[in-house]
């Protein structure tokens, strides 16, 4: 009797850990595979504001970067800490300081397998890393030197911590411990991950599992919470700092339906479409009652699951609907905000395309292959050099250095909105500056107690001194557009004697001119 017991035990343990070894191998290889496809062309871009905030940041002595935190930035803090000792190692090279967003997307990637295969098997899990490998989102924060792309690591695995614990018929401490500590750090890298207490709070309303499950729950999130008090109150004290998104217009319809996710209309119209197929198809399965979007995987037992499509559906819309809400009362909301739910629109695109398969395989092939072509102008348009925000900061960096020389003198327009100065071209792209006067610095940011320099105009006595000596001026004005350059600090300076050589550098938001005594 004891060895016909133990036999199919053996066979069934050998068999899970077979499956097991096959779904870490393939989340792996998936990762690898995004990370790859994120970081590639990644230098290409030229640097942008909030990426010039995140290098100068990172670039303080830690002493100074605390100074700076109690004023700015506080959310971002752990980023920026994180940052600081990773360009130690590896440079400020703009694919040195993108990489580890490329990596954390591939994190989220591997998560996004893991958690569709625990729920729906390997066929899914494989397509679902295929569209989070291309999302427009994933591909275009993966090439980002912010946080976003590891709020989105963090989002995802905090989500397959939730879907294990649910799985198992004994949790041990360790499970609680990983969530826990995951959700804290999560939220001091990025504030709102705190938001996904609330998602899984309904996956959970609806799951129903048993009472040990909701208390232990429910404790690790009251202790996480209380460790993220601080960076709350601090948070509150600067909103301020946010406080623009109310004069800008952040909610538009094209905003909400095609550039949260998608990047443009062809491939929103697409991927909507294929959401609504998923959701439809679970809608229709589960009789229409939300309370039954939960199976059971486990045949043993009465444990209960979330389905991936209600799953994926509330990681896509919780989130994103309460900033949405909470934006009328506190300006909290832009589109990069909802990058963590990039991997539930993954899934979502996913399940649709399997539903499809399932009834027409051809359809779902035709559909697949639709998606990707619509995708990959997009991806590529990602990579050209003044993709993020119109930046051109390399390209100035590269003018001026190829004209001035050492002794010369070099003035920013100081007129436009402070993450769009051409001054943050000195900081991000320093090679070309290398010898030259900053004639208007008044405090370098690493004095500073906000993330930039405090600058003086140029006629004011301190840079006017400066100049004396000064033979040659490179200015470097701010243009909305090619044929509508500013023209800050140019009388001033041709009171104190300089006047254009003529020598007209235009990029593509910037023109230089060279002055001469």
């Amino acid at each position: 009797m004891s060895l016909v017991a133990t036999k199919p035990r053996t066979f069934a343990r050998t068999r899970i850990s077979a499956l097991s070894g096959e779904r870490w191998f393939i989340a792996t290889l998936s990762g690898l595979f995004t990370t790859a496809l994120a970081s590639l062309g990644s230098a290409i871009p030229s640097l942008w504001g909030d990426e010039a905030a995140s290098v100068m940041s990172a670039e303080r002595s830690l002493p100074s970067l605390a100074g700076m935190l109690g004023h700015v930035d506080a959310v971002h803090g752990t980023y920026y800490f994180g940052l600081h000792w990773w360009i130690l190692m590896f440079g400020t090279s703009p694919f040195a300081l993108r990489f580890p967003s490329a990596i954390a997307v591939g994190l989220a990637t591997a998560a996004v397998v893991m958690i569709a295969w625990r729920l729906e098997g390997r066929r899914l899990a494989i397509i679902a890393a295929g569209v989070c490998l291309i999302l427009p989102r994933v591909t275009y924060m993966g090439e980002e030197a912010r946080s976003y792309a590891l709020s989105a690591a963090v989002a995802a695995w905090l989500t397959l911590l939730l879907v294990e614990i649910l799985h198992r018929r004994d949790v041990q401490a360790l499970w609680w411990l990983a969530y826990g500590a995951l959700l804290a750090v999560g939220t001091y890298l990025f504030l709102y991950i705190a938001l996904f207490a609330i998602m899984h709070a309904l996956v959970l309303v609806v799951v129903r599992p048993r009472r040990s499950i909701l208390v232990a729950w429910g404790v690790t999130v009251a202790i996480a919470a209380i460790a993220c008090v601080p960076l709350g109150l601090v948070a509150v004290l600067e909103r301020s700092q946010i406080s623009y998104l109310a004069t800008t217009q952040q909610l538009s319809f094209e905003t909400l339906f095609a550039s949260l996710w998608f990047g443009t209309w062809s491939v929103a119209v697409v991927a909507w479409a294929l959401i609504v197929v998923a959701v439809g198809a679970e809608w229709r399965r589960r009789q229409g009652s939300v309370l039954t979007w939960a199976t059971s995987t486990r045949p043993e037992s009465d444990e209960r699951m979330p389905s991936l499509v209600g799953l994926a559906l509330a990681w896509l819309l919780v989130p994103t609907l309460v900033l949405i809400a909470a934006h009328a009362v506190i300006p909290d909301f832009t589109a990069r905000y909802v990058s963590f739910c990039a991997p539930a629109a993954a899934i979502l695109i996913a399940c649709g395309l399997q539903r499809i398969s399932e009834v027409r395989q051809w359809a779902g092939i035709v559909a697949g292959l639709l998606l990707v072509t619509l995708i990959a102008p997009v991806y590529l348009s990602q990579r050209t050099p003044y993709a993020k925000n119109n930046s051109d900061w390399a390209m100035v960096s590269a003018a001026v250095g190829s004209h001035a020389h050492p002794g010369d003198a070099v003035i920013f327009d100081e007129s436009v909105r402070t993450s769009r100065r051409p001054r943050l071209a000195l900081h991000t792209y320093p090679a070309g500056f290398a010898g030259l006067k900053d004639v208007t610095l008044d405090v370098p940011f690493q004095n500073n107690d906000t993330w930039h320099d405090s600058t003086l105009t140029v006629g004011q006595a301190d840079a006017r001194g400066r100049l004396v000596g000064v033979k040659t001026v490179w200015l470097v004005e701010y243009a909305l557009t090619r044929s509508r350059p500013d023209s800050w600090g140019l009388d001033a300076l041709e009171r104190e004697g300089f006047v254009q050589t003529g020598t007209r550098i235009s990029t593509h938001r910037e023109l230089v001119l060279e002055l001469r005594r």
